[in-house]
């Protein structure tokens, strides 16, 4: 049985543990996909979707997403990300560290009131980009693929997807800049 968003996130608001079960169902494979593109690691990934249920459970109520495959995607890429410096500190894997890197001059971490407006901003300019330029910027900073991957999936050489993500994130800078965003 396959339910809708709405369905599903009302399973939520009522408190019915079917909801669970039907989002394990439908955006399990989804969720562990946006955890392994961080952590590479198969049991992190699990336990960070496992984490990502529960997460959903708490908030919902009160919560009522619209896009149910984002916030959930979003939910399970934050508690990825945590394990990832958890993990970091103990072993130093430095491949999301890099990609972060590459933004923080551009977005610091904003605090939750600016949170909402730098994001909304930033879907305005990715929306403004030609596609190949959006997926290579979508890869590099969400899903956390190496430039080499970008490159080779695009059939591109690394230097030019390379060439494509910094003009990218120096239009991001400007964008952000017109309205007044300084990290």
């Amino acid at each position: 049985m396959i339910l809708n968003d709405y369905e599903i996130v009302s399973l939520y608001h009522a408190r019915n543990e079917q909801a669970i079960e039907i989002t394990q169902r439908q955006y399990g494979k989804y969720c562990h996909a946006v955890s392994m593109n961080v952590l590479h690691s198969k049991p992190d990934a699990e336990e960070c979707v496992n984490d990502t249920w529960l997460r959903a459970w708490n908030t919902m109520p009160p919560k009522w997403p619209q896009n149910l495959c984002a916030y959930l995607g979003k939910i399970t890429r934050n508690l990825s990300i945590n394990r990832l410096k958890s993990l970091r500190r103990q072993c130093r894997d430095t491949s999301l560290t890099v990609a972060l890197e590459e933004l923080e001059d551009i977005i610091s971490a904003p605090d939750d009131t600016d949170a909402g407006i730098v994001c909304g901003w930033l879907d305005e300019y990715l929306a403004t980009l030609p596609r190949l330029d959006r997926q290579l910027f979508v890869g590099r900073y969400w899903y956390n693929h190496s430039v080499k991957e970008l490159a080779r999936h695009y059939g591109l050489t690394a230097n030019a997807a390379t060439k494509h993500i910094s003009r990218v994130r120096e239009g991001l800078r400007v964008y952000l800049a017109e309205r007044g965003y300084t990290p």
